[in-house]
């Protein structure tokens, strides 16, 4: 056993309380009875990118379904604008900032525990199909899905289109068909495997659409016809996703575990230039609304038995607390959650959201990852018989705060949302500091500042914004684990 694998293999002996005797998992949570749980989310889909939620042109009519009978979610929040750091927040249930995952192309630190890993202790079997952009999906890196707790894994380093290049459990393929379809084929084959072998079961089904560059298929052109060409491809893309939702579904029903299965959906951030915040301000990149506001629907018969919507805040690093509490995992020594189970959520029992949620967009930069070129590497080295390692750095800081910034307190711009209300906080790289503060709920575009209308508000949501802000960097070096 290499140095890595030795040394997770003793994190997670101690975290996840292994033995028997600590009571690792509820007795009262038996596997025959665990739902089945499937995680899906897009890249780059907006808010207003659903004709559900008003957009005058786009055809998403299992979406549209989705929301009219399950639980829709009216005010739920990528954990950040961009998508290594909202995935990673998925994959934990704490804020990306914590493992230092500030922006794109940055990875998943090996140190954090992953929901995959948790759910494991309790039977489930784990699939991630799709979109990682977490790490390497090469076979070596600490941080590819294997190594963060996925039994069976089809996946790519980024975001990608048809016929893509993808990576089965470290080994370079191409696959043949739209890039959504092919993502939910390759869960379908992991679901059916698992239901062959009466396990519970956890698929992550992440699409690589609708992130540009966009490559609509005929068909799905067709419907557009009288749109501008390039809208033409962003909309059908997400047409395609929505068919690929529909098959998923439909296939769930045929194989008689619709019931029994959480199906949740959402996105990984805000709209991107062609795509639709419904009228928030500002896009992908922000942690304005319309940066950060995203569509979510859970579908869960059993548990969600009449359609609701919810405009409680919730938002991306819910998903960990909430699906622990669901399969009765208990995490030993658990690293800070900033995310809250929405179980009494489900169950009709929460009016509100019980702490506030933080959001921090430090200044650092992404960092390129294109899946296609990467994996063609890969194939090309495999087929020579010299695969080179992969790259990622496994210490605590990860090397993603900016220098220009450092010395400077808290720079970059955070935010804070309490019940109806959210502060920001923009700090420039002079150190001078711009306060405001919005009632989301009268005034959801943030164009009203209530600063002086709310000073006592706003001095307390500030002091709980420094204070969160502050509780993140400790986080970065480590805290969390000593």
């Amino acid at each position: 056993m290499n140095t890595f694998n030795t040394a997770r293999l003793l994190i997670l002996t101690s975290l996840l309380l292994v033995p028997a005797c600590q009571n690792q998992i509820d007795e009262s949570t038996e596997e025959s009875i665990l739902p089945n749980i499937i995680l899906a989310m897009a890249d780059d889909q907006g808010w207003g990118d659903m004709a559900y939620n008003g957009h005058p042109v786009l055809k998403t009519p299992t979406f549209d379904e989705m929301a009219e009978t399950g639980l829709r979610f009216d005010r739920f929040y990528a954990a950040a604008p961009v998508c290594s750091p909202t995935r990673g927040s998925v994959m934990t249930g704490r804020h990306p900032g914590r493992f230092s995952c500030f922006s794109w192309g940055h990875p998943l630190r090996p140190e954090e525990i992953t929901v995959a890993e948790a759910l494991k202790t309790a039977g489930y079997v784990t699939g991630h199909f799709g979109k990682w952009h977490l790490g390497s999906v090469r076979s070596d890196s600490p941080v590819n899905p294997g190594n963060s707790g996925f039994d069976a894994w089809l996946s790519a380093p980024n975001f990608f289109e048809n016929d893509p290049w993808l990576s089965d459990k470290g080994i370079a393929v191409k696959t043949q068909g739209e890039g959504s379809q092919v993502t939910v084929n390759a869960a379908l084959d992991f679901i059916r495997e698992a239901i062959g072998k009466g396990k519970p079961f956890l698929a992550v089904v992440w699409f690589g659409s609708p992130h540009a560059p966009h490559q609509a298929i005929e068909e799905d052109l067709k419907l557009y016809s009288d749109q501008p060409e390039e809208m033409q491809h962003f909309l059908g893309e997400i047409t395609a996703m929505d068919r690929a939702m529909g098959h998923l579904r439909n296939q769930l029903r045929t194989m008689g575990i619709a019931d029994n299965t959480l199906l949740w959906y959402t996105s990984d951030n805000g709209a991107i230039p062609q795509g639709s915040t419904g009228g928030l301000k500002g896009k992908k990149g922000d942690i304005w609304e319309g940066g950060l506001r995203v569509p979510a629907i859970i579908e869960w018969p059993d548990r969600v038995p009449v359609p609701r919507v919810t405009s409680v805040p919730t938002g991306t690093v819910d998903i960990y607390p909430t699906l622990l509490e669901i399969s009765g995992v208990k995490v030993a020594n658990q690293p800070i959650l900033d995310g809250v189970s929405l179980v009494p959520l489900l169950d009709g029992e929460m009016d509100s959201r019980p702490k506030p949620m933080g959001f921090w967009k430090y200044p650092a930069a992404g960092s390129g990852t294109p899946s296609n070129k990467l994996l063609e590497e890969l194939a090309r080295e495999q087929a020579e018989g010299k695969v080179s390692p992969a790259s990622e750095k496994t210490t605590f800081r990860n090397g993603v705060l900016n220098p220009e910034y450092v010395g400077i307190e808290l720079p970059g711009h955070a935010a804070w949302i309490d019940g109806d209300f959210k502060l920001h906080r923009i700090a420039d790289q002079n150190g001078d500091i711009e306060l405001s503060l919005f009632n989301l709920v009268t005034d959801p575009v943030e164009q009203v500042d209530l600063m002086d209308q709310e000073e006592d508000r706003a001095s307390r949501m500030k002091a709980d914004l420094v204070s969160w802000q502050r509780s993140v960097l400790r986080s970065i070096e480590g805290e969390d684990y000593r």
